[in-house]
């Protein structure tokens, strides 16, 4: 098969508490992706500020801590040939407003600010995110039956 790559997404609370986690967990897999780790849970603010590490100091940085802390998110590992460019794709541009028809963020965001999903932006980011938000441990190997009719080798 071909190699593999992991990437971090969250579901974020807007996503949970519209009820649309499990239309938008249904598109990833979908797709072909994999679930190699998932978990529902409210972030904790020393997981947040350490996520959103690379802000702190903007004036926006408390919104964000406040908001990904504020209720429950779904956090997942997904996993398949490009999966940091395909799920960043799928996800749309930042502002649903700017995203292109057919992704998560335009079929069902309005605004910035609540733009219910979050992905690696690239393969560093994916282990340290992946890191942060599973440790050591929660991430699984696994094969799946229909991985031969999805990835050629």
């Amino acid at each position: 098969m071909a190699d593999n790559e992991r990437t971090l997404v969250i579901l974020k609370p807007d996503a949970v508490q519209r009820g649309l986690a499990g239309e938008i967990i249904s598109r990833y897999e979908k797709r072909g992706l994999k679930i190699a780790a998932m978990k529902f849970e409210t972030v904790s603010r020393e997981t947040a500020e350490k996520h959103y590490g690379e802000h702190k100091g903007k004036p926006f940085f408390a919104g964000l801590v406040d908001y990904i802390t504020s209720a429950p998110s779904v956090l997942m590992v997904l996993e398949g040939p490009g999966a940091i460019d395909i799920v960043r794709t799928m996800n749309g541009a930042t502002n649903p407003s700017a995203a292109a028809p057919g992704t998560i963020r335009a079929d069902f965001g309005l605004t910035i600010g609540r733009n219910l999903v979050h992905a690696s932006d690239g393969s560093e980011s994916a282990r340290n995110e992946v890191a942060n938000f599973f440790g050591d441990a929660g991430v699984i190997e696994y094969d799946r039956a229909i991985d031969g009719w999805i990835i050629e080798d």
